[in-house]
């Protein structure tokens, strides 16, 4: 299932993938390519820029060649200066970006919601997708907001209307499979891809269940 999104400033049709994975390394990036992912988020928390800088070039470069898709999480200003098509920010992020510099930079955006007030604050930034989260309880991170469940995916999907809807937190593969049939266009996947024993066939079975969906 490919979605496609209004068109870039170039008059082109762009294109997301169901299955987004969310990785903290060039290295993992290298990985999920290899077993066939096509959209995939890299997300590095407390890291000098020179660190993330390095990363997100060298993740670039491997998308690039794998004509996949790269999204850059918070760090905008490394995205605008390394030449990147896609920017993630969550909401304290929006406090600090400049959205002007980044749609003149030509970039893509997607943002993280919570709440009602989040979601009108992240369309008021003219995403490219929005994503909903936690649907379910998540290791992954430390949330001041309670499980969305699947009844909320319904009701965003409603709110966001043409705008691919990505749900996130707290997602396996039946989870995820859960959300698709409740409205989802993407599901996004750290732990169940990062702590499986078997990271590379485990991000097969999810390509193949979410492109079937």
């Amino acid at each position: 299932m490919t979605l496609n999104l209004k068109a870039s400033p170039s008059g082109t049709e762009r294109k997301l993938d169901p299955f987004y994975p969310i990785v903290d390394s060039a290295a993992w990036v290298a990985r999920l390519l290899g077993a066939g992912a096509l959209l995939i988020q890299l997300r590095m928390k407390n890291k000098d820029e020179a660190t993330v800088g390095r990363e997100t070039r060298e993740a670039l470069a491997l998308c690039r060649k794998a004509n996949a898709k790269l999204v850059v999480n918070d760090y905008w200003r490394i995205a605008v200066a390394e030449g990147a098509e896609w920017v993630h920010l969550g909401q304290e992020d929006l406090d600090t970006a400049d959205l002007a510099a980044i749609r003149k930079a030509g970039l893509r955006l997607g943002v993280s919601t919570h709440d009602e007030a989040e979601l009108q604050r992240g369309l008021a930034a003219d995403p490219d997708y929005v994503a909903l989260g936690p649907i379910f309880p998540t290791i992954s991170k430390e949330m001041a907001f309670v499980p969305q469940g699947l009844r909320k995916i319904a009701e965003w999907k409603r709110r966001v209307g043409p705008l691919p809807l990505c749900a996130i937190g707290g997602l396996d593969l039946e989870r995820a499979k859960l959300c698709l049939a409740a409205g989802a266009d993407i599901v996004s996947v750290i732990s169940d891809i990062t702590l499986n024993a078997d990271p590379e066939a485990r991000a097969r079975q999810w390509i193949a269940a979410t492109r079937r969906a």
